[in-house]
């Protein structure tokens, strides 16, 4: 076991085996599992590590090492056709990429290596193990979760991912789960809770602010505001039907294909089929996707920002409307049972019931002042539980306990 002291600067791989960090700022992608792995990295360069994000060259041309901010590289590492792949047809060169990285940690060995998504730390293990690297694992979503609330096409993913992601939970030093939730997911699949801690996403507390340029509002007396892919399981059509119970209220929908291209969209052509039947179409509008920068804006244009989904392995949503002082209404499902304070910030409720929705948001559209105490609160605790420098130092934390065993305790959770 490496003696190594807790206060030493340390060398950190960060692996990501898709979405280079190169693409993730100002793009739509908010403050998502991709851009977590980004904003991780920079947060621990903040602590004074030297940190290392591997990703898969998907494009032909690209530099081996490209700078990120100080004390971040990434390496595009050759594995594949340099080209995007979906997962499924990343999945055969994992082995290549796994090679390929143990021939550049054989030249520059990281302390501690940190891997993201399954293919990632399958993909690692076999480098680490081979050279001695304690390796620290994020799933970020789980296959028993995802099957249990959606149908992936055919073939997307593997049939024994469950399995593979069993093997890997075992394999690797440590699990970092994001939600406290996971962690029963994953006791259930075997691994053991004491090689488990909870450190959740954080959220970018100077980009989400409360004070700033707010997007334009239309003619509705009150706005809600609702954030992300345009997939059954986000609960849009719950958001719509709830409409029929809030009378001047219009809801807007960011995210989804360009606005360009909405109207060839059949889910977005689904969802406002379903709010013209319930005479609410014309307080329902779909931006389309939006550049990252446009997202705070919105948020700031809102009264009250809804989170109905099915599920939610975290949830980055309610945190950013939060740091933006927005209250939030949230299924209360996953991440959003750690991250959403009922009542201080906002309101937990049923998913898939658009009554208990529309009861949750009609009870804070009547009362400003308690959307304004929930707004206020929602910045703090953004602040103080999930700003980036604090996930960072949960992070560090995580990494020590398993480099010296002895003089950290196993466990981190939220405080």
């Amino acid at each position: 076991m490496n003696s190594r002291s807790t206060a030493d600067s340390m060398a950190i791989a960060l692996v990501s085996e898709h979405a280079s960090p190169l693409a993730v700022p100002g793009g739509p992608d908010g403050d998502g599992p991709h851009a977590h792995v980004v904003r991780l990295a920079a947060a621990l360069a903040g602590r004074g590590h030297r940190v290392t994000v591997h990703v898969r060259r998907d494009a032909p041309g690209l530099p081996d090492v490209v700078p990120l901010c100080e004390g971040v590289e990434v390496h595009h590492v050759p594995a594949g056709p340099p080209r995007p792949l979906t997962e499924h047809e990343l999945l055969p060169h994992m082995a290549e990429f796994g090679r390929a990285l143990t021939r550049l940690w054989r030249l520059r060995q990281p302390d501690i290596v940190h891997t993201h998504f399954w293919m990632s730390g399958l993909a690692s293990l076999r480098a680490a193990g081979q050279l001695g690297i304690p390796l620290v694992h994020t799933f970020h979503a789980l296959g028993t979760v995802t099957r249990r609330y959606e149908a992936a096409p055919g073939g997307a993913r593997p049939a024994d991912l469950v399995v593979r992601e069993t093997e890997l939970g075992l394999a690797c030093d440590r699990v970092i789960a994001v939600c406290r939730e996971e962690v029963g997911e994953l006791v259930r699949m075997g691994i053991p809770v004491h090689r488990i801690s909870v450190v959740p996403r954080g959220v970018d507390t100077d980009r989400f602010t409360p004070i700033g340029l707010a997007a334009q509002r239309g003619p509705a007396h009150h706005r809600l505001l609702q954030v992300g892919p345009l997939t059954a399981r986000r609960g849009i059509a719950v958001s719509v039907a709830a409409l029929t119970r809030l009378p001047g209220t219009e809801l807007v929908v960011v995210g989804g294909p360009a606005a360009d291209r909405l109207s060839g969209d059949p889910e977005v052509r689904r969802l406002l089929d379903l709010a013209r039947d319930m005479g609410v179409g014309d307080r329902v509008r779909f931006t389309g996707g939006v550049p990252g920068t446009a997202v705070a804006p919105l948020i700031r244009s809102a009264d009250v920002v809804v989170c109905p989904a099915d599920y939610a392995p975290f949830g980055s949503v309610p945190l950013e409307a939060m740091a933006c002082g927005r209250p939030v209404v949230a299924s209360a499902v996953g991440g959003h049972l750690d991250t959403v304070a009922d009542p201080g910030t906002g309101r937990l409720v049923a998913p898939h019931s658009h009554a208990a929705l529309a009861q949750a948001v009609g009870g804070l559209l009547a009362s400003p002042g308690t959307r304004r105490v929930c707004g206020a609160n929602g910045r703090r605790r953004a602040l103080t539980r999930f700003a980036w420098p604090r996930v960072a130092a949960m992070t560090e934390r995580v990494y020590q306990g398993v480099l010296v065993p002895d003089e950290v305790a196993w466990a981190v959770t939220p405080a």
